[in-house]
C-alpha cells in the first residue's frame, strides 16, 4: 500500500464525520467484544468441556499472544502514520509494533478457539476478524500486510487445538 492508496481508501471515511464516527465506533465495539467474549468464554469451557479442552483454550492464546507481543516488539514495524506523515482516523500514537497486528491476530485465534467448541461463535469472530482488519487499514494505524499476517498467525496458532 502506498501513501496515495491509502490516502484513496480512506477519503469517504475522512470527508464524512458520521462515517468517521461509525469506522471508531466499529473498532471499539469489535475489540470490546473479543475482550469481554473471551472470559465467558472460558467460564463456558470451564464448566461444559473437559480440563484438557479447557486448558487447550485458555494456555493456547495465551501463549501465542505473548509470542506475538514478543515478536512485535523485537521486530518493531513503523506504522503507516509514523512513515507517511498522516493523522490515522483512529486515534494512536505508539511507535512501532505495527507487525503482525495484535487485535487481528486476537480474533483470529480466539475465532479459531470458539470455532473448535461452538462453530457458530467462531464464525462470527472470522467476519468480525475481516472486519476489524478493513477497519485498522483504513483507520490508518496498520498496514494490510500487518492484518494479513495477523489473521493468518492467529488461524495458525488455532490450528494448535485440532493437532493437539
Amino acid at each position: 500500500m502506498t501513501k496515495e492508496q491509502y490516502e484513496q481508501w480512506s477519503e469517504p471515511y475522512r470527508k464524512n464525520k458520521l462515517g468517521q464516527n461509525i469506522l471508531i465506533m466499529a473498532d471499539k465495539f469489535i475489540t470490546a467484544l473479543v475482550f469481554v467474549s473471551y472470559p465467558v468464554f472460558l467460564f463456558y469451557s470451564l464448566w461444559n468441556q473437559s480440563t484438557d479442552e479447557f486448558i487447550k483454550v485458555f494456555l493456547i492464546p495465551a501463549a501465542a499472544f505473548f509470542a506475538v507481543s514478543v515478536f512485535r516488539k523485537s521486530y518493531s514495524a513503523s506504522r503507516p502514520y509514523e512513515i507517511w506523515d498522516i493523522e490515522p482516523l483512529l486515534k494512536k500514537d505508539t511507535r512501532g509494533k505495527s507487525f503482525p497486528s495484535r487485535h487481528v491476530f486476537s480474533v483470529f485465534i480466539l475465532g479459531m478457539a470458539y470455532f473448535h467448541t461452538i462453530k457458530v461463535l467462531g464464525i462470527t469472530l472470522f467476519f468480525s476478524g475481516a472486519l476489524l482488519a478493513f477497519i485498522r487499514v483504513i483507520g490508518g494505524v496498520h498496514f494490510p500486510k500487518d492484518v494479513v499476517a495477523g489473521a493468518f498467525f492467529g488461524i495458525l496458532s488455532g490450528l494448535l487445538f485440532w493437532i493437539l
